[in-house]
């Protein structure tokens, strides 16, 4: 695994009412097979999510499974470090320039942090700066009987989501939904959702739906505006899940 890990080659946008794109395929197809294979067992992950109708595992929620599967499976321990590096972020702030998405971050390496660090030290005045950038992953389940996630924007530290499918070619029946839906509030009062509120699925008019398909990603940049959300699905007495890593890049102070 290397930072050529994704592929953002394919990756296009719509940019109203936010930025929000999709990049297919996202990866080598023997990596994919790893990431399926692999995805842990439902007994790993905690109670379900405030935001919806679903099961997370990830370094705030139920940490010790989290960090145990992460360094005992190489395919996750090398997406952590991968996830973790400088290489990534910068591949996707690429990504995002190349299609005129200027967010105003540079990652710097190592020397120049300390070399800025003991500037602003000189000066009498340090402080966290904009630019700060790290990024995490989650494990996501969402059971098709009924799984969902409420319409939000995200938290105002994050400033990109990444959603990446996990599921086996022919796996997935349409008829379950689970598509990422890019809602436009009905009311134009509740356009504005800087600090993530949770809204409801009627007051939502749906403008556009990302499908759930294997070996994809869909990307957004967190706004003021970004709402979105995963209709309750379709999928009455299956026992099957909607599998997904989420990959946030947030603020760092």
């Amino acid at each position: 695994m290397n930072p050529g890990l994704f592929s953002f080659d394919q990756l296009e946008f719509r940019y109203d009412p936010f930025p929000i794109g999709l990049a297919r395929p996202l990866m080598d197809a023997g990596l994919y097979r790893e990431f399926v294979t692999a995805f842990p067992p439902a007994e790993l992950f905690g109670d379900l999510s405030v935001v919806g109708y679903k099961y997370s595992l990830s370094e705030k929620s139920n940490r010790r499974a989290y960090h145990q599967l992460v360094h005992s499976r190489p395919v996750w321990k090398e997406l952590h470090q991968w996830v973790k590096s400088d290489a990534f972020l910068k591949e996707v702030l690429q990504a995002l320039e190349e299609r005129h998405l200027e967010l105003g971050y540079k990652v710097l390496s190592p020397g120049r942090r300390i070399v800025r660090r003991l500037g602003k030290l000189a000066k009498g005045h340090l402080r966290s700066t904009r630019g700060r950038l790290g990024a995490r992953f989650e494990y996501s389940m969402l059971p098709v009987d009924g799984g969902h996630v409420l319409p939000h924007t995200d938290s105002p530290g994050k400033i990109i989501t990444i959603i990446v499918s996990i599921l086996e070619d022919g796996e997935w029946d349409p008829a379950f939904g689970g598509g990422t839906d890019l809602n436009r509030p009905r009311d134009p009062r509740l356009g504005f959702n800087r600090l993530n509120r949770q809204g409801r699925f009627e007051d939502m008019e749906v403008i556009d739906t990302f499908d759930f398909q294997p070996n994809q990603a869909v990307l957004f940049v967190r706004t003021f505006n970004s709402w979105h959300s995963v209709r309750p699905m379709q999928g009455k007495g299956s026992p099957a899940m909607r599998r997904s890593l989420t990959i946030n890049i947030e603020e760092r102070h």
